[in-house]
């Protein structure tokens, strides 16, 4: 397997200049120092952060290739995935990253320091919190989740968030396809209309993966999301 980072994005059409590459490697030193003292992630070899956190967190450009200005929202952002990678290629673009784990969001905070990000804010609050926050809701441009619900749920976390015509990924494994047929009920309620179901390959790691690209076609109604743990509870 190609373990060399550039060689890594090159070989699947991503493109970083060395202080861009530089930042990667810097956020892998400190990924990996911080998971010594603290469980941030389960990966913890150089080579599966390479492919299965940054590799992975790009491939949303699949689904929305450029993001120079856009404002972005990372709901369960864990680790800083997939937003710090994404806010590494495109500097220009406003990103909210979200984490309910408080020690999760401090090595948010660490990294957007470190890496000396503008026009990043790191939220350590509930996606139900956000989307009836008048700060954040019908703001961004752009919701990503990764790994954080079933899409059902995910619908009714991230279309609030979204402006009318905005756009939502979410990274999904083998059921994406079972769990877009399942999210009708929550499209319809939330305003949202699903566009496509896009493959993605990562090198070394099996089983099939897919982005699952959702625009807002309509308003959210109010009262929606539901108050915090009833999405997951009683999915829509």
């Amino acid at each position: 397997m190609i373990t060399d980072l550039k060689q890594l994005f090159e070989s699947n059409q991503i493109f970083a200049d060395n202080s861009q590459l530089n930042a990667f490697n810097t956020y892998e030193d400190e990924l990996i120092a911080w998971n010594e003292k603290m469980n941030l992630t389960a990966i913890r070899d150089r080579e599966g952060i390479r492919v299965k956190h940054f590799l992975d967190s790009l491939t949303c450009l699949k689904a929305v290739p450029d993001l120079q200005t856009q404002k972005v929202i990372d709901i369960g952002t864990g680790a800083g995935f997939p937003g710090i990678p994404l806010k590494i290629l495109f500097p220009g673009l406003h990103l909210t990253l979200v984490e309910s784990i408080g020690k999760k969001a401090a090595f948010c905070r660490h990294i957007v320091e470190t890496l000396g990000f503008r026009n990043v804010s790191v939220v350590t609050s509930r996606a139900e919190e956000l989307g009836q926050s008048p700060a954040h809701r019908d703001q961004y441009d752009l919701a990503l989740a990764r790994a954080v619900a079933s899409l059902p749920v995910l619908v009714e976390y991230l279309l609030p968030l979204l402006r009318l015509g905005g756009t939502m990924v979410a990274q999904k494994g083998e059921t994406a396809p079972m769990e877009a047929q399942q999210s009708e009920n929550a499209l319809k309620i939330c305003g949202g209309r699903l566009d496509q179901l896009i493959p993605v390959t990562l090198p070394g790691v099996p089983g099939d993966r897919y982005l699952v690209s959702i625009s807002k076609v309509a308003a959210t109604p109010k009262n929606f999301p539901r108050n915090t743990g009833i999405p997951q509870k009683k999915p829509l």
